[in-house]
């Protein structure tokens, strides 16, 4: 499927909604606790299996964004979202089939397996394209995208509920939801596939009322990291500087999702022997907030790196992360004002982490498979995917046995965590300029414009 190249007159603002159509479709997956409790029910599942298609759908994301990063890029981002769109909508099919008869493995291998490819897929599909329509803003425009995935949560969770109480709990009520889940969102995304444009070969930084050609570009300012050189893929995974961000983001994201995966139980068990315990739904309303705070640090931290530098931008959310982890092991217990802000700052950072680490890439490895490297970097998300709740649940399960309760229970797993901020505090530190030896060697301006004739044939 070749990629559409943009028009004269094509204004690049028309590119962050195609990107938002598949995040916040895919964002879903964050909403997937909804259906928990009402297939523990229909189908008499445990809590730990409920949450398999959940967990493998992550770990599908991490691996088919890393092994299909270098295809995506090849291909371009209206084959990568029809992939996605096909994968993440048959998943749900998939579901609906094995909710409606009763087959949970079907569940889990149509949602889980398929729908995590589509989840990895449709993840990458737009960073690329949105990193070379706004090279001039690229924390911006990837965290415009990225917001979509935080967000989608808060679109599908009251929708989904809302589905089931109107066809019920049961395993025919579950099948018909996730059937409209799979429709809609093949509708929805559909608006993406339809709707992304890729700049034409040469572009460096148009104006908002449409592509300029490369004569009349103006380049991005060189920094002391940020390089106006290109790196392949398979350099970059060679390169200290992609290791020591994988560090980064996977421990940014083990201290984000500790709070996320546990946020309801762990404000009620801080403030369980006090005088103002945590009601139910003010736990409820608690993560809620957690999810807006996600969603808006994407946004508004990853805009702000534009403006004091992807590394600087880092060294607040691993430093200050650290800092509001302290003051809540310390002092959480005795303030919930206290312990609500921390988490949110922790959330916000949590949600920025994963928008802001695609300009970094950019920045250090060039826009010219960036896509791809982002797709390899994501494994340590699937890392910290398993290895935050673990700590979280792990620790708190031996401080209960111990004899401790409330906030003694998690204690230790919040020391764990400023240790990892501090690892990954550490590893941003030791970024430095990738060497010119890993660099592409030849200018592609002559093949580039072969490329850009053959796709305007094809178009």
């Amino acid at each position: 499927m070749t990629p559409p190249l943009a028009p004269a007159g094509w204004s690049r603002w028309l590119v962050p909604p195609a990107a938002l159509s598949v995040h916040l479709s895919i964002g879903q997956a964050y909403a997937w606790s909804v259906f928990k409790p009402p297939l523990e029910s229909a189908l008499g599942l445990s809590g730990t299996a409920s949450a398999l298609p959940f967990q493998l759908g992550i770990v599908m994301l991490g691996l088919s964004a890393a092994f299909g990063g270098t295809l995506v890029e090849r291909k371009g981002p209206r084959w990568a979202m029809t992939v996605a769109l096909c994968c993440f909508s048959s998943g749900f099919l998939l579901a609906a089939l094995g909710a409606a008869t009763e087959q949970y493995w079907l569940i889990v291998f149509g949602y889980g397996f398929v729908g995590g490819i589509g989840l990895g897929i449709g993840y990458i599909s737009p960073v690329s394209t949105l990193i070379k329509w706004f090279p001039d803003r690229p924390g911006m425009a990837t965290g415009i995208a990225i917001m979509g995935f935080g967000g989608g949560a808060l679109i599908a969770s009251p929708w989904s509920a809302q589905m089931l109480d109107s066809f019920g709990t049961g395993s025919d009520g579950i099948a018909l939801a996730f059937l409209v889940h799979g429709l809609v969102y093949a509708a929805f995304m559909t608006l993406g596939v339809l709707l992304v444009r890729v700049p034409p070969a040469g572009y460096r930084q148009g104006g908002d009322d449409g592509p300029r050609p490369a004569s009349g570009a103006a380049k991005p300012a060189a920094g002391a990291l940020i390089s106006t050189a290109q790196v392949s893929a398979k350099s970059a995974v060679r390169t200290p500087q992609f290791w020591c961000l994988w560090v980064v983001l996977c421990m940014n994201v083990t201290a984000g999702i500790g709070i996320l995966e546990k946020a309801a139980p762990m404000i009620g068990d801080f403030f369980a022997e006090t005088d103002a315990p945590v009601s139910v739904s003010a736990a409820a309303g608690f993560v809620a907030l957690l999810s807006a705070a996600n969603m808006a640090g994407r946004i508004g931290w990853s805009s702000t790196s534009d403006l004091i530098g992807r590394k600087n931008m880092y060294r607040v959310y691993l430093g200050v992360g650290a800092l509001m982890y302290l003051l809540i092991s310390q002092f959480g217990d005795s303030s919930k004002p206290l312990f609500v802000l921390c988490a949110l700052v922790i959330l916000s950072f949590y949600g920025g982490g994963f928008a802001t680490v695609p300009a970094y890439l950019k920045d250090l490895f060039g826009t010219y498979q960036v896509g791809a490297i982002h797709g390899r970097l994501l494994t340590a998300w699937s890392t910290a995917g398993v290895l935050g709740p673990l700590i979280v649940n792990w620790v708190a399960d031996s401080q209960e046995e111990a004899g401790r309760s409330g906030s003694g229970l998690y204690g230790l797993s919040f020391t764990i965590m400023i240790g990892l901020l501090v690892i990954g505090f550490v590893a941003n530190e030791l970024v430095r300029p990738v060497h010119p030896r890993h660099h592409v060697p030849a200018p592609r301006e002559a093949a580039d414009d072969h490329v850009t004739s053959e796709q305007h044939r094809a178009a």
